[in-house]
């Protein structure tokens, strides 16, 4: 089995007094574009959010099915390796794709070759140049979350630090390229980008 976790916790501090998970983007919810294009593939869906959150983003999702799963923060704002440590907990399935709910133009073909590279590990995670996309990677849910809930308990707040006690596949910028697009890792963190997105939307 596998699942899809989606991290909508965050505050959407760049993103004036709106909620970006909910934010309309070419007249649906961005966070129902980033589950519609994971649904497909995965056998439940689990969203991370604040409690404050919860009834809009049933709202958002209404009528999808499998129905979401809610994994509700403990201590809100403590990041998300936190948020990623409380959404494992819900989840069922062996394996299971992280994805922020800012990423709109998330890759179906980019998911699931993660999803192939994880297996018989413990993650596969895409790095590209320097960077760690932590918050669109696969993981095996016991050990990730286990290792996320041991650094925290540690202080640890750097969400690469799990990683460390993890056996990982790394997954470079050409390996994406070979199956599908960079622009997968695209997020939407102002108003602007929004309406970027939209454009871009549009000439798809």
């Amino acid at each position: 089995m596998r699942a899809a976790l989606i991290l909508a916790g965050g505050r959407s501090t760049r993103f004036g007094d709106r909620d970006k998970a909910v934010a309309e983007l070419a007249g649906t919810p961005m966070i129902r574009r980033v589950v519609d294009r994971l649904a497909p593939f995965v056998d439940e869906v689990v969203i991370n959010c604040r409690a404050d959150q919860v009834d809009a983003i049933e709202a958002a999702l209404s009528g999808f099915d499998p129905e979401p799963s809610f994994a509700v923060d403990r201590d809100p704002d403590a990041g998300p390796m936190a948020g990623i440590a409380r959404g494992l907990e819900v989840v069922a399935a062996e394996y299971t794709v992280v994805v922020a709910c800012d990423m709109p133009f998330v890759d179906p073909d980019v998911v699931r070759f993660l999803f192939e590279r994880a297996s018989g590990h413990d993650a596969a995670v895409p790095r590209l140049g320097e960077w760690y996309q932590t918050t669109q990677a696969v993981y095996r849910t016991e050990s990730m979350g286990s290792a996320c809930r041991r650094a925290l308990e540690t202080g640890a707040d750097r969400i690469v630090t799990p990683l460390e006690e993890l056996d990982e596949v790394v997954v470079d910028g050409d390996a994406i390229e070979s199956v599908g697009s960079l622009d997968s890792f695209d997020n939407v963190n102002t108003v602007e980008e929004l309406e970027a997105a939209e454009e871009r939307l549009g000439t798809e």
